[in-house]
């Protein structure tokens, strides 16, 4: 007997010698419905993060974490892309891109038409913008500040011809064009992912379709893409349209369309005819892609109500036009003619926000018609009489989309998604931003009342759409999906809850059901709260590392 129990002790020793040491990981999630990210089925299983990367998945009961996250009824996706983003300026005010990281943005990506870099230093500048004249030096100052979300962006076509040109309304020298090539080549060098154009918009509306197609094969030489705020989303929609195609055709380009939508109801039903001239484009093999925010009004400037000519110079120049009483004669007459074609019922259009807070007290939040009434004028008077008062663009909300045509296009397999918002918090220093629910609820929105509620598509498709879609367009690497290799830029989520609150009438109001989020490794919400951690980076494009032969 004495022999066996030393003989079972003796086995046991050799067992316990030979057995194989639990893997250990920084962080394992346990028990997730993990979606990679790529459109396919989800699956049941365990997530390890080791430094800034995914290290192990799977069913990982033999590893143990030094710190692990039980995500039973969770979904787990990579870290959500915002396309559209105007968080360059937010972020440094306070980095933690509060509104955006508790929807699982982790990655912000800049760059409509204007873009942090290039800019000429004024005299005159603020302290922040005066920091930086290149896109590259606002990388470098925003990472010594600190973000929680990744950063990248375009360069804007809008402040490379601000930067050599001003607001000139004409055609740029052969001199100009060439400094101007060589700031999208400094650009696309110190980063860029490509090169952007907001072309309803002065002074980007004064350029030319062949300038833009010299500036864009300037990017396409460094492997970036073109995406566009075309000159029309309305009237003339299949005009503008026309026009991106050429432009990714002769400057051989990825192209991506922001925004994607039909204003003004007389122009819905023109819905199908542009669907099928963007499917038509990309059965002829251009890579022509799109995004958009699901909600039935945008948001911009009260400037947007005049016409463009009136604009030329900027803003001084415009505000003394306006102050002239025989040019201010005929922009009303324009105006009332229904120029520029954008402009809409004055009841559409809410105002967000002055400068002056004496204008916000009596103005702010009312419909435009309201504010003309209660000054006694009408709208078209209203809109240039507080434009010289408060000396801004005076941010609105304009309602000019159809619930239809938003459904159609959020459908489409190249539709990504950005909220053409900023990332705020409940920072006082936000307290006089006039602002739009997409800014808070974008991507919970798609989730909560397209995919749970309405069913449009699948929750993989949705995941997909803000993930794998925009990373490989943008050509990003070990981004977009969950894979072993992969950074950890992780969204973990309660598919059953997740939904956007606010609304236009008060915007502020964060997003549900978004858990967890971690960012390169590192966890900046934990159950729903803010951790205070800053880990973003810069993710920058392919002509950052190599000029493509």
């Amino acid at each position: 007997m004495r022999y066996f129990v030393l003989l079972s002790v003796g086995l046991n020793i050799i067992f316990a010698c030979t057995q194989k040491p639990k893997q250990e990981f920084d962080v394992v999630l346990r028990r997730g419905t993990i979606y990679d990210g790529t459109g396919g089925s989800p699956f049941k299983g365990d997530i390890a993060i080791r430094a800034d990367t995914i290290a192990a998945i799977g069913d990982l009961s033999d590893a143990v974490g030094k710190k692990e996250i039980d995500a039973f009824d969770l979904a787990i996706s990579p870290g959500f892309i915002n396309m559209l983003s105007w968080a360059d300026r937010s972020l440094i005010m306070d980095g933690r891109s509060m509104s955006d990281i508790k929807q699982g943005v982790t990655l912000e990506v800049f760059g409509e038409g204007w873009s942090p870099g290039p800019v000429i230093r004024k005299p005159t500048a603020t302290p922040v913008d005066s920091l930086w004249t290149s896109l590259g030096g606002y990388f470098d100052y925003l990472m010594k500040k600190g973000t929680s979300p990744n950063v990248a962006s375009f360069v804007g076509a809008t402040s490379i011809r601000i930067h050599e040109m001003g607001y000139a309304k004409r055609p740029p020298s052969p001199e100009e064009l060439d400094r101007m090539k060589a700031l999208v080549r400094q650009a696309m060098e110190e980063g860029a992912m490509g090169l952007s154009s907001s072309l309803i918009y002065p002074p980007a509306d004064y350029a030319s379709t062949e300038e833009l197609v010299e500036l864009a094969k300037v990017a396409a030489q460094y492997g970036g893409i073109y995406t566009t705020h075309m000159r029309s989303e309305g009237d003339f929609i299949l005009r503008a349209l026309k026009e991106t195609v050429r432009i990714a055709f002769e400057a051989n380009i990825p192209t991506e369309i922001y925004h994607l939508k039909i204003n003004l109801a007389r122009n819905w039903d023109k819905i199908d005819v542009v669907l099928e001239k963007i499917d038509s484009a990309r059965r002829s093999g251009l890579h022509i892609t799109a995004n958009n925010y699901p909600y039935v009004a945008s948001a911009t400037g009260l400037t947007a109500r005049l016409p463009n000519w009136v604009q030329e110079g900027g803003a001084v120049a415009m505000r003394k036009r306006l102050s002239d009483p025989n040019i201010r004669k005929k922009v009303l007459h324009e105006m009332r003619m229904g120029i520029p074609y954008k402009n809409s019922d004055p009841h559409d259009v809410m105002i967000l926000g002055f400068r002056l807070d004496s204008l916000n007290l009596h103005y702010r939040g009312k419909r435009l018609d309201e504010v003309a009434a209660m000054r006694g004028r009408d709208p078209d008077e209203t809109v240039i009489d507080l434009l010289l008062i408060d000396k801004s663009p005076i941010a609105a909300v304009y309602y000019q989309q159809s619930e239809n045509s938003i459904r159609k296009i959020i459908q489409q397999p190249y539709v990504s998604f950005g909220s053409d918002g900023a990332s705020m918090s409940d920072d006082p220093i936000f307290a006089n931003w006039g602002t739009h629910p997409r800014a808070y609820g974008t991507f919970s929105r798609v989730l909560g009342k397209y995919v749970r509620e309405e069913k449009l598509f699948t929750l993989a498709e949705a995941i997909r759409r803000f993930t794998y879609l925009p990373a490989s367009n943008l050509k990003i690497k070990k981004r977009g999906k969950i894979a072993v290799g992969c950074y950890a830029d992780l969204a973990i989520f309660n598919a059953a809850t997740i939904a956007d609150v606010a609304t236009f009438e008060e915007p502020r109001q964060y997003a549900r059901g978004m858990v967890h989020v971690f960012v390169n490794g590192v966890q900046v919400l934990s159950n729903g709260e803010h951790t205070g951690s800053k880990p973003g980076r810069v993710i920058r494009g392919e002509g950052f590392k190599k000029l493509i032969p």
